[in-house]
Order: C-alpha cells, then sequence, then structure tokens
C-alpha cells in the first residue's frame, strides 16, 4: 500500500486521494492553499453570498444551519450569526447514539445563540429495521445518521422556501484534495450518495430490502423540480474561512462553554464527543473496512497545520489504531442482534487490497507504521511550528452517564 510521504493517508481512502511525483497526497497540496489563499478577500466573498440571502423586509430565516450537540455546529452558528448578522434557524436530526455531553451541548447552543431550531426524531424502531439492513447491505451502523443529517435540511429548505444552507467543511476539499478551495463546491445530491452515503440511497435501499419506502421518507431527497422552485443551495464555510478545526474548537470552549472529552480511538477531544459510537464503534468498522481509522483523519489534520511531525503522528496512529471499541455491546442490545452475525456483515466488506485472509484469521497487509522512514519524507517535510495539546471541559457529568443512550434531553438551559 503507498501512503502519503507527507501525511499518513492510503492510497485506497474511499474518497479518492492521489500522489504526485513527490510522494505528497492531493489532499496535503490542496491544504497548502491555506497558506497563500487571501482569506480576507474570501471571506468579503462570503459576506456577499449571505448578503443576497438577507430577509431585509421580514423577520424571517436567511439560512439554515444544521447543528448537533459537537462537532463544528458552535462555530458555524456563532460565525453566521454574530459575526455576519444573519437570522439562522436551526435544524437537528436525532442521531439515536446521543450521549449525555452531546444532548447538554446542543441544549447550550439553543440557550446561548437564542436561534429558532427544529428537531427530526425518527421512531428508534424504524432506526432499528433501516440499520440492520445497512449493517447487511454496507457494513454501516451510522447510514442513518449520515442519511438524515444530509437530508433533513434540505427537506427543511424545501417546506419553509428558505434556500441557503451554511455547511461547515467539505471532506472532499480538507482531507483528500478532490476540490480546491477556490472551486467553492456546493453540497450536491451526486456527492452525498456517492460519498456520504456508500451509494446508497433511500430509494435504492427500499429496492434491496423489505424495506418500503414510506418508512424510508424521512431519508428520500426532495425532488429536483423542488429544489429548483425554491432555489435551495448549500455552501460550505471552508471554502472563505481558513479551517483549523481544533482552533475554532477551543475558541468556542472559551466563549461558550463546549463541552470535550476524551475518545476511544483518537486523541482529539473535541469531535463526536455527541455520539458513543463515532470514535468507537463506527470507526473500528472503518479501520476492518480499510485499514486506517479516524486517529489517520486527525494526524493528518495536525500535520497539515504544522503542529505534529509525521513521526509522531504514526506514533498516534501505532497507538490507537487497534484500540476495541468499549461500546459494542451498547449498541448490538439496542439493535438486537448477535455478535456473530454482526462481525460477520462487517467482514464481507473489508478491502482485500489491505486485509487478507489466514488460518490465524484476519491480517493487515500493511500500515502507515511501516513507512515511517520512507525515501523521500524529509524532501517534503513540513516543519512544526506549534505543540498540539488538546483540553477538555466539562460542565457536569452524571454518575453512569455512559452506560446508555438518551434519545432525549433537557431542552433549554438557563444562561
Amino acid at each position: 500500500m503507498r501512503y502519503c510521504k507527507r501525511c499518513v493517508y492510503p492510497e485506497n481512502h474511499p474518497l479518492g486521494i492521489t500522489f504526485d511525483k513527490y510522494g505528497v497526497c492531493s489532499g496535503c497540496r490542496v491544504h497548502e492553499e491555506k497558506d497563500w489563499l487571501d482569506w480576507h478577500e474570501r471571506r468579503e466573498k462570503l459576506r456577499s453570498i449571505l448578503n443576497q440571502y438577507k430577509a431585509h423586509n421580514r423577520t424571517v430565516h436567511d439560512c439554515i444551519i444544521p447543528v448537533s450537540g459537537a462537532r463544528d455546529s458552535y462555530f458555524i452558528v456563532h460565525v453566521v450569526k454574530n459575526i455576519f448578522g444573519m437570522k439562522p434557524l436551526l435544524v437537528n436530526y436525532n442521531i439515536h447514539y446521543n450521549t449525555p455531553m452531546g444532548i447538554r451541548n446542543l441544549a447550550y447552543l439553543r440557550s446561548l445563540f437564542g436561534c429558532d431550531i427544529i428537531f427530526q426524531t425518527v421512531s428508534p424502531q424504524k432506526v432499528k429495521r433501516i440499520t440492520r439492513e445497512t449493517i447487511r447491505l454496507r457494513g454501516s451502523i451510522y447510514w442513518h445518521c449520515l442519511a438524515g443529517q444530509t437530508v433533513f435540511p434540505v427537506q427543511v429548505a424545501v417546506k419553509f422556501k428558505i434556500p441557503l444552507i451554511i455547511w461547515g467543511a467539505h471532506q472532499g476539499v480538507d482531507q483528500v484534495g478532490m476540490f480546491s478551495h477556490l472551486d467553492e463546491v456546493e453540497m450536491t445530491r451526486k456527492y452525498r450518495k456517492e460519498h456520504d452515503l456508500m451509494g446508497l440511497e433511500a430509494e435504492d435501499l427500499s429496492e434491496q430490502s423489505k424495506l418500503t419506502l414510506e418508512e424510508l421518507e424521512p431519508y428520500i431527497y426532495p425532488h429536483d423540480k423542488e429544489i429548483e422552485s425554491v432555489g435551495v443551495r448549500g455552501i460550505y464555510l471552508n471554502n472563505y474561512i481558513r479551517w483549523d478545526s481544533k482552533a475554532q474548537h477551543e475558541q468556542m470552549i472559551k466563549e461558550y462553554g463546549y463541552e470535550g472529552t476524551r475518545l476511544q480511538r483518537t486523541f482529539d477531544t473535541y469531535n463526536h464527543v455527541d455520539c458513543f459510537h463515532y470514535a468507537g464503534l463506527h470507526d473500528y468498522i472503518k479501520f476492518l473496512k480499510w485499514g486506517y481509522g479516524k486517529v489517520s483523519d486527525h494526524v493528518s489534520r495536525e500535520i497539515r497545520l504544522k503542529r505534529l511531525t509525521r513521526e509522531e503522528g504514526i506514533e498516534l496512529v501505532k497507538h490507537y489504531q487497534n484500540v476495541i471499541p468499549k461500546d459494542t455491546r451498547l449498541f448490538l442490545e439496542w439493535i438486537g442482534m448477535d455478535e456473530g452475525e454482526f462481525w460477520s456483515h462487517i467482514d464481507r466488506f473489508r478491502d482485500p487490497s489491505i486485509w487478507e485472509r489466514s488460518e490465524r484469521g484476519w491480517v493487515l497487509k500493511d500500515s502507515v507504521i511501516n513507512h515511517i522512514d520512507d525515501p523521500g519524507v524529509d524532501d517534503v517535510r513540513l516543519e512544526k511550528v506549534e505543540t498540539m495539546k488538546f483540553y477538555t471541559h466539562y460542565r457536569v457529568k452524571e454518575p453512569g452517564e455512559e452506560e446508555k443512550y438518551i434519545l432525549f434531553g433537557r431542552g433549554w438551559v438557563e444562561r
């Protein structure tokens, strides 16, 4: 397997990645744009776009922002509402795998920013049926989360005729360099299906299972004519603001008390703290499919932002990539599936370019750990300019809070 000589990404990255003649991946090359783009100019371009959508004559919503109890939600709302003066409508798809911390973060987000918000919670019985099928068809426990989070905002935009949806970072830009920042790529149904949903739209899921379109209605993308009639578009802030997830989260901790915590399979303490499984079982499945996990995403980001050397990053990969998640039993009890059946489904989706089966079981053919001294690494190395430190901040921690999902929680908190 070929690995980038600057970061730690492998050539089998499911979003697609290319290497130049120096062995540097397309993600690293596009990331270099962050150091030479005129971000003041790009911010003013964002201002111009947002001004086109401001509802000057009515007290209505100017845009839609998808939010959760983690990731970049605080930062997006802060930028859009407090810096650019927009009136956003927040929308939240309930992922069901909620942690108490995620519930608290979302409650404070609602309280501190004073925005209207719409929630969607699909019945647990329906979500379980869907997830059983996506495990069988794609080896995914997270399909419903990705499908819901990427379609509910669009459904709301069509229903309430609010054309602008504002997202955070586009993975195809920030991770693998599928696009340049200058392309100003926007959210599309095609990208959603091919990458977020692993090629499986709700209609496809219905055709390949016993699920009906009625059951899958919450995940069905609006018709093109509906999109066109409202003029719905989804823009990504990382095309107009220099994206640095770590720095942004630390700003949100300082200003709003955003909570972070230690995660099972990565060193990052800020992203995905709202979900029991994202940095646990879901990430372990990613590792079993592709031979790398979320820690490689975070290491690559920190190398590119010059807070880690490649050697330090590889040590972190070595530490985290084989960690067995502690949340598997929680998920299996929730969905009602036998562990042997579950892992047999997952094994069918292992990438044969990185995994092989032997008498001893599955064997990882290669890892970036074996490529620490590849020729040419020093020629493309980035100089480390900052020491990487992550922080955690807790408002409150209840006894036993990590033992079960919370479907609903307190919806409002006093300032």
